[in-house]
């Protein structure tokens, strides 16, 4: 029998948000550990808000529509809020009343911006690895490291020189350019603003002498020599061997924080515990100041060794003659599989934001994205 379309469809209907997501989607474990690791957070989501004033964006929800962004590589707040206005989905995932007009873009970036912080980050990343090492996902002695670089919301068009040698973060403006005593082939009126036209033909630029406007803490840096340098951060992650979960993450300046290898044991300090682990890394962290330090914090350097006609590795052979050290450099390269997903999945490759602080945030977030995609897999499969 051939289905009518109704004339007079109803216009008052009683759903059900969660009857009309269905059970095996990805997004319930998804929710179920972020609303766990939410609770523990609430007091520390008291300490941040005032007391009085209007009621702002409940702050669970900012987090959880941040985590929607990199989860699904939503590319603006503005299409992220188009998105929760007409998915059903969203809204549950949000706990977002259907007759619940959806946020306005710029409010919700302010709020956002506010809330989302390094040190929020790192408490909610330490949640959800909690959960994960009580369902027996997490190992406590096998982990690797490594970095990669963030390119960041500037162009080279952005760079200015420095007004002095110690003031880093003043770019002066480029100066104006003197009017022409010729008259104009050219009918078009001249560009201004963002669209004024600079010739860069042998200008040098370098972190020492030029910043950008757009973002002064970016920093120049490139991957190789075949690459042109741009503005950029260094993402540093501690992946654990077991699962491949993110236990720790560190944000730096590209060039002048002590790269990769700093970061690392920045990362080793904030580990809990102190029986010997160890740690897998490639060959760039093959050096003797390194390797040193992971023997004065009981961690076993598993670094790929870096040997040369004329250079010798850091890492005794002895250590490198182990099976563990096998499995570690094994092992190892599946960090690169957490970038990988940021770049491509949650749309990283260059981030949409400005500033150390509110890019080491995201950063930190979408560790935390990245674990709970791949905890949700693994509890599909354990089930």
């Amino acid at each position: 029998m051939r289905g009518r379309i109704q004339s007079n469809p109803s216009f008052i209907a009683v759903v059900d948000l969660d009857a009309r997501i269905r059970p095996n989607h990805p997004l319930r474990k998804i929710k179920e550990i972020c609303d766990k690791a939410l609770q523990g957070l609430s007091s520390e989501f008291d300490q941040a808000y005032k007391a009085g004033g209007r009621p702002s964006i409940p702050p669970e929800q900012l987090l959880k529509g941040s985590l929607l962004q990199i989860i699904y590589g939503i590319r603006s707040e503005r299409q992220l809020c188009e998105r929760i206005d007409d998915s059903l989905t969203f809204r549950w995932f949000l706990d977002l009343p259907l007759d619940q007009e959806a946020w306005v873009p710029t409010v919700y970036t302010h709020n956002r911006d506010r809330l989302l912080s390094t040190e929020m980050s790192r408490n909610f990343l330490a949640r959800v690895v909690e959960q994960a090492r009580e369902k027996g996902f997490v190992s406590n002695d096998h982990f690797s490291v490594d970095g990669t670089l963030l390119q960041a919301w500037a162009s080279t068009k952005s760079l200015q020189p420095m007004t002095s040698d110690s003031d880093d973060d003043a770019p002066t403006s480029p100066p104006p350019s003197e009017p022409s005593s010729e008259p104009s082939t050219d009918d078009a009126k001249p560009r201004t603003g963002k669209d004024n036209l600079r010739d860069f033909r042998g200008e040098t630029f370098s972190n020492s002498t030029h910043r950008s406007s757009t973002d002064p803490d970016s920093r120049l840096a490139r991957k190789s020599s075949n690459t042109a340098a741009k503005p950029s951060y260094l993402g540093n992650a501690m992946m654990e061997n077991r699962s491949g979960l993110v236990v720790e993450s560190d944000l730096r300046q590209a060039c002048g924080e002590g790269g990769e290898t700093w970061s690392a044991l920045a990362m080793l300090e904030r580990m809990e515990g102190d029986h010997e682990i160890t740690l897998g890394a490639d060959k760039g962290y093959d050096n003797k100041g390194f390797v040193e330090i992971c023997h004065q914090m009981n961690t076993i350097p598993h670094v790929a060794q870096n040997k040369g006609p004329h250079r010798q590795s850091s890492v005794s052979d002895e250590i490198a003659a182990t099976e563990g050290y096998k499995t570690s450099i094994r092992r190892r390269k599946r960090i690169e599989q957490v970038f990988g997903w940021m770049k491509l999945s949650a749309c990283l490759r260059q981030v949409k934001i400005r500033g150390k602080e509110a890019v080491s945030g995201l950063f930190t977030l979408a560790c935390s994205a990245f674990n709970l995609v791949r905890m949700s897999r693994l509890m599909a499969v354990t089930a």
